[in-house]
């Protein structure tokens, strides 16, 4: 890849040689004379053009030479765009054109201010933005269609046709639903908000397809599922800018000066006002060194730390009460003999109630029962703001005691006793033992987080990645809850892992699933059956996920058919993601789910490991090539993507690829007059010779062909969202209006727990803390307490500190295994990038205390081998004092052809499944946990993992990675090596 491409013309490159010639022509007369004795500044003043310039602004001179610098800043157009990668970022950016090439970027400048008493919003962006014009001119963009020659993962292709290629999956995808199996089509693509167009275009073809549209947010390890749990909610962050209102931040496993360049400034300039903050990191990570202080727990032990902590505030009296009887679950009674909530129907009471059985109970302060308001049973559903949570009594918090139900006394309790039992076995010296933390330090932090008027905790990935994250975001969780730092502006938990939460929900989700019938699947449980990792996990883990699936609370597809039978998947396209490359388990993956695939498809612009271990390879536009949206979390704007240049070699958008897709499906179809096909589970049917035409038409207006283009597809989104287009309101934000400045949303649609109000950060969790709506748990409270027969029979009723399963023995591979996310790529993405590589060791690389490397004798800079019983790989060490000794870190993502034997830092992790996080609550109707693509489902998991390493001998090492390039005619045109877009 050419780091500095030479986008010169003739005619420019003439004019410059002249400028060239005349300045170094005069610097020599110049030296020439400083030579004969003169002072060179002196002199360099007697030289034609240099002459003092005393009011440069007021009156200018020309002068010939001066071009040579103009000229190089030179550019003949710019266009607004951002980047579509899988970061929380959503940066907008001023892409500069010369004949007609991409030649740099630079951050815009121009979010409007919506508080002054905030940090300037300006600008955004970080260096792999910066460099990403690299990839629109890379040596190894993929520039038209490729078919592989050789096997799955060897690099051989043919370039084919955009006709020979559309008519090849044409082909498979109409075989594949005729045989009635068009639910063994699968589509994956990560998170809509970072370009919610190009998510939308093979979403589209997918749902009309009658396929499969896979989960991504559960699937990455990202999804936090305490929060779904507890609040109800997928996750509800602040936006950025409300770091600075809080008085105390913990930096709970969020490394942001790493993984959250753009928003960083938020966090660092809060010290100006006067925030605390501290870090709770296993190694002295690059955001600990600007903490004012930092905790540096045993990796895995973040669950005990935060019950210790919580112990700290709840023996000591710190607690929130009026906010823990309002607006939780502490104050509801739990039957001793069962461990279940007692409900209102079995004391008598609620009987107005639809479904009494579903209303809670509490008692106040005299002892009488009462029902407790805004329980699931007296709701329509789980989101019902008709109700309220706001109570008309004291409920006790502390009450202990004896109902009759059936004619029997049954011992009760409250939530509130249950927890302060659980939080007794976390004494200062347990949690010490546990952790590693001091015992007077975890607890001095406790006291300061709950003795402040606005706490927040930003909470990352670091927790989410261990099996027990479920226990680890509930615990954590329960800090801001006991200190009621949740509703207003510098409080909360905020969670920000990937743009997970789409502001413009409706226009999107339409435009996404045209038909309103979606199939919808969990990728980590996908993965694990079709990789065959169920017949090979514990008895009782298996069990479980045999009974999730039979009883509908996880969906698997293709689904099971009624002679008993279950298809394999047989069709898969990605686009925008780099699945293969991510895939936990991926030595199952590529053994046992790869084989069963008849037609891989991956839409791309270079040449990543999915793309590498396609069957055909299409090529697609770059960011800088195609109107989209872009937004985020961690701000309230909207920017575009529009193209700042015409897609480069026969690339097309992924909205034209798709929709071509779509014709040519049409015109196969018509040709051999396929019938229209019954949906086995919805009422519809699949109707291939129209299917085309569906893809184009406004199914909102009506309107034939009015999607066709891309930038279309964006204004659906604006005009059918409640965020840019009000419902109250004649103001709409348009494409157009967001091409001139990024525009702040109006408003906030029904997915967001507050809204968005002028000169405020927004904040959420307003509509239940302020305006006491019901939380959208059973409970109608924020839900610490799960009497769901599975969390009873395994302990979880309450957040618990468990250790992970232990699948590699200690003895024989003594250290842990961590892969953090890097500074120098997002996934997959720039994990090649010359620059990028330049700036680091420039290939994988794994992070060894000194301790740990000096007893095996390795020396920074070795090539060792890490290994254990699933896989090894060869990477280069680097000595890291900043990390514990007995932990291992070897950064995400490297791509699996930068590897010698194309095993990466995926290899050594193996596929768990948590069966917690395959429940549905209540069992029957799953108002509160049900599988929802991102929402609930089983997490990945990338932690509880332990290896050996080895110095590898000299003359030791494994073959380099095969070429990828073609021998099969593909001539120059043949990708290398690139990164992937995960």
């Amino acid at each position: 890849m050419s780091d500095s491409p030479d986008f010169q013309d003739e005619s420019r490159t003439a004019t410059s040689d002249v400028g060239r010639r005349a300045f170094v022509k005069g610097l020599g007369a110049t030296a020439a004379l400083g030579l004969a004795g003169g002072s060179l500044a002196d002199d360099l003043l007697q030289m034609d053009g240099l002459e003092v310039v005393d009011d440069p602004i007021g009156s200018y001179p020309y002068r010939e030479w001066e071009d040579l610098y103009r000229e190089e800043w030179d550019w003949d157009s710019t266009a607004r765009s951002t980047h579509s990668v899988n970061c929380t970022g959503s940066c907008s950016w001023e892409v500069f054109v010369r004949n007609g090439q991409v030649w740099r970027e630079e951050q815009a400048g121009d979010y409007p201010q919506f508080d002054e008493s905030l940090p300037d919003p300006n600008p955004r962006g970080c260096q792999k933005g910066a460099c990403y014009s690299d990839y629109v001119n890379a040596d190894h963009r993929i520039l038209h269609p490729l078919r592989r020659t050789g096997e799955r993962g060897e690099g051989r292709w043919e370039r084919i046709s955009w006709d020979e290629a559309l008519t090849e999956i044409a082909e498979e995808v109409i075989d594949t639903v005729t045989d009635g199996e068009y639910d063994a089509i699968s589509g994956f693509t990560p998170i809509p908000a970072m370009s919610p167009v190009s998510f939308a275009s093979g979403s589209r073809l997918v749902n009309l397809l009658g396929g499969v549209s896979h989960s991504f947010y559960d699937w990455y390890s990202d999804l936090p599922p305490g929060q779904p749990i507890t609040w109800g909610t997928q996750t509800d962050n602040a936006e950025s800018a409300d770091w600075y209102n809080a008085d105390y931040i913990i930096a709970w496993g969020s490394n942001v000066n790493v993984t959250r360049i753009p928003d960083a400034k938020f966090f660092l300039e809060a010290a100006y006002n006067g925030t605390k903050r501290v870090g709770v990191f296993t190694d002295y990570s690059q955001t600990a060194i600007h903490c004012d202080e930092w905790i540096g727990p045993e990796p895995g032990t973040d669950t005990a730390l935060a019950l210790g902590m919580a112990r700290t505030i709840v023996e000591e009296g710190l607690y929130d009460e009026a906010h823990l009887k309002e607006q939780t679950d502490m104050p509801l009674l739990v039957r001793e003999d069962t461990g279940k909530f007692l409900r209102a129907d079995e004391v008598g009471l609620a009987s107005d109630a639809d479904r009494p059985e579903y209303v809670f109970v509490m008692a106040d302060q005299s002892g009488e029962l009462r029902a407790a308001p805004g329980s699931l049973g007296e709701r329509d559903g789980q989101h019902d703001h008709t109700k309220s949570i706001e109570l008309d009594f004291d409920p006790a918090l502390e009450e202990t005691g004896t109902v009759t139900v059936d004619g029997e006394d049954v011992a009760v309790t409250t939530v509130w006793n249950r927890l302060r039992e659980e939080l007794s076995t976390y004494t200062a010296e347990h949690v010490q033992e546990v952790t590693g933390v001091g015992a007077e330090t975890h607890q001095e932090i406790a006291r300061e987080f709950a003795g402040v008027e606005r706490a927040k905790i930003i909470h990352g990935k670091g927790v989410n990645d261990w099996y027990h994250n479920d226990l680890g975001n509930r615990a954590i969780q329960l800090l801001v809850t006991l200190t009621g730092n949740l509703g207003r502006q510098g409080t909360g938990l905020d969670h920000y892992v990937g743009q997970e939460k789409i502001w413009t929900f409706n226009g999107w989700k339409t435009l996404s699933f045209p038909t309103g019938s979606v199939r919808g699947v969990p990728t980590t449980l996908w993965t694990y059956f079709h990789g065959g990792i169920l017949e090979n996990t514990d008895p009782d883990t298996a069990e479980r996920i045999r009974e999730s699936i039979d009883r509908g609370w996880m969906p698997v597809y293709p689904e099971e058919r009624e002679d008993g039978s279950r298809p394999d998947p047989r069709v898969m396209f990605v686009w925008r993601g780099n699945y293969f490359n991510q895939a936990k388990g991926n030595v199952a993956v590529e053994e046992e789910l790869w084989p069963k695939l008849d037609l891989v498809v991956d839409i791309n612009f270079r040449m990543d490991s999915t793309a590498l271990y396609s069957d055909i390879v299409l090529p697609t536009a770059s960011h800088y090539e195609k109107h989209d949206l872009s937004m985020t979390d961690m701000h309230t704007y909207v920017h575009p993507f529009t193209p700042a240049v015409e897609p480069m070699g026969e690339s097309k958008t992924d909205w034209q690829i798709f929709r071509e897709l779509a014709a040519k499906i049409q015109e196969l179809a018509r040709e051999r007059g396929i019938d229209p096909i019954p949906d086995r589970s919805f009422d519809r049917e699949i109707d291939l010779q129209s299917v085309h035409e569906d893809y184009v038409r406004d199914w909102a207006t009506g309107d034939d062909g009015a999607l066709a283009e891309d930038r279309a597809a964006a204004e659906y989104i604006l005009e059918h969202s409640e965020e840019t287009n009000p419902a109250d309101s004649e103001e709409q934000i348009t494409f157009e209006d967001i091409d001139e400045q990024p525009r702040r949303f109006a408003t906030a649609g029904d997915h967001w727990t507050s809204d968005v109000e002028e000169g405020e950060a927004y904040a959420p969790w307003k509509d239940y803390v302020q305006d006491k709506n019901p939380w959208p748990t059973f409970t109608g409270r924020q839900q610490y307490y799960v009497d769901h027969d599975w969390f009873l029979e395994l302990g979880e009723e309450l957040p618990t500190h468990k250790d992970g399963p232990v699948l590699q023995e200690k003895e024989e591979y003594p250290l842990g295994y961590n892969t953090p996310h890097s500074r120098w790529a997002i996934h997959s993405t720039w994990r090649e990038n010359t620059k990028m590589l330049r700036l680091q060791r420039g290939e994988p690389t794994v992070f060894m205390n000194p301790e740990d490397a000096a007893e095996r004798g390795i020396e920074d800079g070795d090539t060792v081998r890490v290994y254990n019983d699933l896989a090894d790989v060869e990477v280069q060490a680097k000595v890291y004092p900043s990390g514990e000794p007995g932990t291992v870190r070897h950064f995400f993502s490297w791509e699996k052809f930068q590897y010698p034997d194309r095993d990466n830092f995926n290899s050594l992790v193996p596929m768990y499944m948590k069966p917690t996080q395959l429940v549905q609550y209540p069992e029957d109707t799953g108002e509160h946990l049900h599988f929802f693509p991102n929402y609930w489902g089983p997490t990945g998991v990338n932690s509880d993992v332990r290896v050996e390493v080895e110095p590898v001998a000299e003359g030791d090492g494994g073959d380099a990675a095969e070429s990828t390039s073609s021998e099969d005619d593909a001539g120059d045109d043949a990708p290398g090596a690139g990164g992937g877009g995960g």
